[in-house]
Formats: structure tokens, sequence, C-alpha cells
């Protein structure tokens, strides 16, 4: 069976795309990532960006080409998430300081423990799972200017007790 890297289309079918790119772009993916528990989310995520975004696919552009940009710039910002999250570890262990269950050092949790639990969740879902604003305001059912606010404030406050927290460890 040929694999067709074109179709023309009236519109995007995900059903389509899926079923004729679900493999070769998971194989692309895999090698760039070198990691294919990796590999098979980043297609998950490749599949829905390209359903999202299906009103800027134009009619009889290369179905291939576009999928496969989509592919290519989630696998580095995957990548990119992989080194700072490296950098973050190797700074923690630098400081010499022993994670937890969680993966936190203990003044980190500490000090995310002193936020209020909205405060908390917000930084989280900011932070670590890298949420818009936009997904925010659904998921919490409030304003963008009003989380961005908030996280803001959880952030000046989040750094507030590290730094309290930073200077106990050093004083006892």
């Amino acid at each position: 069976m040929e694999l067709m890297l074109t179709r023309d289309m009236e519109a995007f079918d995900i059903d389509y795309a899926v079923a004729e790119f679900g493999q070769p772009i998971l194989r692309y993916c895999h090698a760039l990532l070198s990691d294919y528990h990796e590999a098979q989310d980043a297609v998950q995520l490749v599949f829905i960006k390209a359903n999202a975004k299906a009103a800027r696919f134009k009619a009889g552009s290369n179905l291939s080409a576009w999928l496969y940009r989509i592919a290519y710039n989630t696998c580095m910002d995957i990548l990119r998430r992989r080194k700072r999250q490296q950098k973050l570890a190797d700074e923690l262990k630098e400081q010499g300081a022993r994670e937890t269950d969680s993966g936190m050092s203990p003044w980190l949790e500490k000090a995310l423990a002193g936020l209020a639990p909205k405060d908390r969740a917000l930084v989280f879902s900011r932070a670590v799972d890298e949420m818009g604003y936009d997904e925010l305001a659904e998921i919490y059912g409030a304003k963008e200017a009003t989380l961005r606010k908030r996280y803001e404030r959880a952030k000046k406050k989040l750094a507030q007790l590290l730094t309290e927290g930073r200077e106990g460890n050093e004083k006892g």
C-alpha cells in the first residue's frame, strides 16, 4: 500500500490524518526524542493541535508537511522542557537538596505548602503543566486577567517563602 503524501481536501479530516500519518509521525517523533513513550505522547499532541488548528489548514495544501511541521515544533517543545527540567534537577543536586517522593526538595515542598491551595494549583498548572491563561480560565472559571494577577502574586509569595526557607537552611 502506497502512502499518499498529499491529498486535496476541502477541510481537514482528523480520521484520515491519523490513519495515514500516525505511524510515520510516531517514527519521526521517536527519532527526534529517542524515547518511545514520549514520542507516543508527542503524536497525541500533534493530532490534538492539528485538530484545534484545522481551520488554518488550507485546502490543497500538503497535509504531510503541515503535520510534520506541527510534529517538529511539538518535539522541540518537549526537548526544551526536558532540558529545563534537567537543569533544575542539576541545580537542586548541586545545592545538596534531597528529593522527596514527589520529586521536589523539602524546602520547595514546604514553600508550596505555604501557598493557599487555589494559588498552589494555579502555580502548578501554569509553571509545571505550562497551561495558557485561556485554558486556565476555562478550568478555574475565572477571567484571564484575574488569573494573571493571582499568578503574579502567588509567584511573588512563593519566591518570598523560598528565600526565607533557604535562609533558614543556611542558618541551621
